[in-house]
């Protein structure tokens, strides 16, 4: 089952147009690298120059502070993906060049660069504030609501949900001439078929009365198909990998987040949630993507079946290659294209706002007000599909560590605490401090659960034990520090990172949406999240104070924490663990 997980890597990132002398190019950038830089070089995907690039930029970092370099502590080579470390940045936090270009300029490189004004950005804090919002966002929507999700719930709040799509539906065919509302859902097939009452069967009344203007598509992993199809029951078979993105769009509003459309994301489970408003760029490329993923996933019929789409390669009857590497051509065409008219855009906008001499190219003040303000915050979409062999989240989330210099702060949250040996060893050998909040056993999901999905929680205090232990034993206890979320009658399901610069007590950059920073996360799922980059002191506010509401209601993990009788783990567990850890 193992090998089905990564099965599906041998499909390329193609970029269009990339031809093999830019790949040439892009090799020798690395050519005089250490060793281990080149060995990475050999991983990156064909035809992605961008990426060998950003491994060039760094290997050069790397060679030129070798000499003192090798004078510091052999320790650091705990990190695969770390040759020993980078000089110290001496930056000032987000420093910001003429063009409005900022020191995580480099992302844009990999994925489209959407500058917006902060005023336009606005942190949730509640799954109440996210549900209220939601229903009057799609009450008003006039062209689009696209709703991507693991699955949709079948209580009364989900119905509540689906009947306000169907009054927006409604009231959009009392106008003069065609609808223009369309409604796009995209879902997970294993996870929205569960079950005799499930996703799918709450969805068929819209479809079947409004199929002109509704379209449900449901992911179906490459990777879960013939014999282990067959063999793996219900529930079981959601581990092999799932459709894992969280976007709600109504128009050209987004959310991001990590929550599902599910009662308990309603009321009583914590999550993240981050409104972009009046973003069409944003909303664009994002509509594009949940298309893109729509396309090669089975389409749902009004009498429940599903069919694939005309042309498509069957996601687990098909030719497992031919269907992955169609996805990722199909994926990668939304992430190229929307880079290439972001970069049009801001040139186009650059100079229009500059003429020769940096002098505004027009004093008419009417001109002035019409323009857009310009912009203090920056969102890139980071998107990982490792089945169709595309690892921009990943990349972008291992250089981030890899680069957060001494006196830094990562604050980095998850639901579930089963990082990636990658993600370990750079929080264990770069020099950032760490703050790292995750759930206790009674706010994890799988608390009380019937069968082997009860000692699942017991599964995450082993693998946080054995964290802990690997941090004690380097003594790096002071430096890196684990929370544990607890909240009465709660959930914890909330996933992100904030990075403080050396010398700010605010956060220039945040990462938010569905990715857990686990081994599913980086090779069995899909997942996209953005980096939200930001000068503005106000919204760097709001996401300090988010953080700091999420932290005020956890305690420090010590030594006694793992003797407390609730943290005790079965040996069964203990055995198991290592054996499944790559499933959840």
């Amino acid at each position: 089952m193992a090998g089905s997980g990564s099965g599906g890597g041998s499909a390329e990132q193609r970029s269009p147009g990339s031809g093999s002398s830019r790949v040439s190019m892009a090799a020798a950038v690395v050519a005089e690298a250490p060793v281990l830089w080149r060995r990475l070089l050999d991983y990156l995907p064909r035809g992605r120059p961008a990426l060998a690039a950003l491994f060039g930029r760094l290997s050069d970092r790397l060679t030129r502070g070798r000499e003192r370099r090798a004078r510091r502590s052999s320790w650091l080579l705990l990190a695969p993906l770390l040759s020993p470390t980078i000089p110290q940045l001496t930056a000032p936090p987000c420093c910001l060049c003429p063009e409005g270009s900022h020191r995580f300029q480099w992302i844009r490189n990999l994925v489209p660069e959407f500058g917006i004004a902060s005023s336009h950005v606005k942190v949730l804090s509640s799954p109440t504030e996210f549900y209220e919002l939601m229903k009057g966002q799609i009450k008003t929507a006039k062209r689009r609501v696209v709703l991507a999700s693991l699955y949709l719930g079948t209580g009364p709040l989900e119905k509540e949900l689906v009947d306000c799509i169907e009054v927006a539906l409604e009231r959009s065919l009392q106008g003069c001439g065609p609808s223009n509302l369309r409604v796009s859902i995209l879902l997970d097939y294993t996870r929205g078929s569960r079950g005799r009452k499930n996703s799918r069967t709450m969805l068929l009344p819209l479809l079947q009365r409004f199929p002109e203007q509704v379209r449900v598509s449901l992911f179906h992993t490459p990777n879960l198909r013939g014999l282990l199809r067959l063999l793996i029951p219900e529930r079981f078979n959601e581990t092999i990998g799932l459709q894992h993105i969280k976007v709600y769009l109504f128009d050209d509003n987004v959310i991001l987040s990590g929550a599902n459309l599910s009662d308990s994301y309603f009321t009583n489970r914590q999550d993240r949630y981050v409104l972009l408003q009046d973003s069409p760029e944003i909303a664009d490329f994002f509509t594009e993507l949940v298309d893109a993923v729509g396309d090669v996933s089975l389409q749902l019929q009004q009498d429940d079946t599903v069919q694939v789409m005309d042309g498509m390669v069957h996601p687990y009857q098909g030719d497992k290659t031919a269907y992955c590497e169609a996805a990722n051509r199909r994926v990668m065409e939304v992430i190229n294209s929307a880079r290439t008219r972001q970069e049009l855009l801001h040139t186009q906008t650059f100079h229009s706002n500059h003429a020769e001499g940096g002098i505004p190219l027009s004093k008419d003040p009417k001109a002035a007000a019409d323009r857009q303000p310009e912009p203090d915050t920056w969102i890139y979409p980071l998107i990982q599909m490792r089945p169709f062999g595309i690892q921009i989240d990943e990349i972008v989330t291992e250089t981030l560590l890899l680069e957060a210099e001494r006196g830094a702060s990562v604050h980095l949250t998850t639901g579930y605490f089963n990082l990636t040996q990658a993600y370990m060893d750079l929080i264990l050998g770069t020099r950032a401090n760490y703050q790292i909040l995750l759930a206790s056993p009674e706010v994890n999901g799988f608390f009380g659960a019937k069968g082997v999905a009860g000692a699942i929680p017991a599964a995450y205090v082993y693998i946080e034990r054995q964290f802990f232990s690997q941090v004690c034993s380097l003594g790096q206890q002071e430096r890196i520090r684990l929370q544990e979320y607890s909240r009465r009658a709660w959930t914890f399901h909330a996933k992100g990172l904030w990075l403080y610069l050396a010398g700010s007590s605010l956060p220039c950059l945040t990462l938010i949406g569905s990715p857990n920073f686990g081994y599913r996360s980086v090779h069995r799922d899909l997942e996209a999240q953005v980096a939200i980059v930001t000068e503005n002191k106000a919204l760097q506010q709001q996401f300090h104070q988010e953080q700091e509401q999420l932290y005020l209601r956890s305690s420090m993990v010590s030594a006694s924490t793992f003797e407390q009788s609730s943290r005790y783990v079965q040996l069964w567990v203990k055995m198991v663990t290592p054996l499944i850890k790559n499933f959840f």
